[in-house]
């Protein structure tokens, strides 16, 4: 298997759990402030896998440290306005427009830097977004303020994307450390806004504390270091697709364990994302001509 192929596989399994995240992170927000949630479920994995790996997070060169602040800041962003968004729109929209990475990514790395989308990968693009809006979107689509608030996730996290993509290539990069390292700017920052904002408290259930120990180790922690690990080994266009497969995994999880099911459009758009995953990720040339072979 390719680097590229495992990279590719490991960040599914990162979209797996952020899909997961927002039952937990429901459960959570009946407990806990949005801005409390979010510096607990970061600190946590930043002093885990800090703490796991603190002979790597030895000699952090100046290079590391300037993107780790510049993503940690971006991701702060984006769950700003995840979470805020959230509170003036449907889930459905929200989940789409959040879902938009796929499509401001690539827009985004031809702005900067003039690089093209292949045409396999443009079909791709067409399919998922097609995919996702009749995955998630309602009947009605007037414009709420929250649209506009969860916009900011669709290029905040895109900008994300496109900063670790070239960071991860630099010689003088670390990409774990720098993985960690924005984990804590995303919990010291919001751990701030908590105590602005609202009164923080701890996970008051065993219950909710499973709940957000599971965001922060898995959902957080170990999600967004291989996010940043991996990405060496693909391209930010290769994540933003994988990554509009979250609110498929989020609709399985919800059927599972809050009896939430599927519409019609929501199956018919939900195999439409899965079959732009595949024509991106499978070789057609080479299975072709394996077909012909035993033909």
């Amino acid at each position: 298997m390719s680097k590229q192929k495992k990279a590719d596989l490991l960040l599914v399994m990162v979209t797996g759990f952020w899909g997961i995240s927002y039952l937990l992170a429901d459960m959570c927000l009946e407990h806990m402030p949005p801005m409390n949630l979010n510096a607990f479920r970061f600190l946590l994995a930043f002093f885990v896998l800090g703490g796991i790996y603190h002979r790597r997070m030895r000699n952090i060169s100046r290079s590391t440290l300037k993107y780790a602040v510049l993503v940690g800041l971006c991701l702060v962003v984006v769950y700003i306005c995840c979470s805020y968004g959230l509170l003036y729109t449907s889930i459905s929209n929200a989940g789409f427009i959040c879902a938009l990475p796929v499509v401001t990514t690539p827009v985004l790395e031809f702005l900067i830097s003039r690089q093209k989308p292949s045409p396999r990968l443009g079909v791709a693009l067409v399919l998922c977004t097609i995919g996702l809006a009749l995955l998630t979107l309602n009947e009605q689509f007037r414009p709420a303020l929250g649209d506009i608030i969860c916009l900011g996730v669709a290029v905040f996290y895109a900008i994300d994307l496109v900063i670790t993509d070239r960071a991860v290539r630099k010689p003088d990069v670390d990409p774990l450390q720098m993985g960690i390292l924005q984990l804590g700017v995303v919990g010291v920052v919001t751990l701030i806004l908590s105590f602005l904002l609202e009164k923080p408290i701890l996970p008051p259930t065993p219950g909710i504390w499973a709940a957000a120990l599971f965001l922060g180790i898995f959902c957080s922690g170990v999600a967004f270091v291989v996010q940043t690990v991996q990405q060496q080994y693909t391209s930010a266009s290769h994540v933003g697709l994988i990554f509009t497969l979250e609110p498929l995994f989020s609709a399985f999880v919800a059927y599972l364990f809050a009896n939430e099911v599927l519409g019609v459009r929501g199956y018919i758009g939900a195999a439409l994302m899965m079959f732009s995953l595949l024509l991106m990720e499978l070789d057609w040339s080479s299975l072709w001509n394996k077909l012909k072979k035993k033909g």
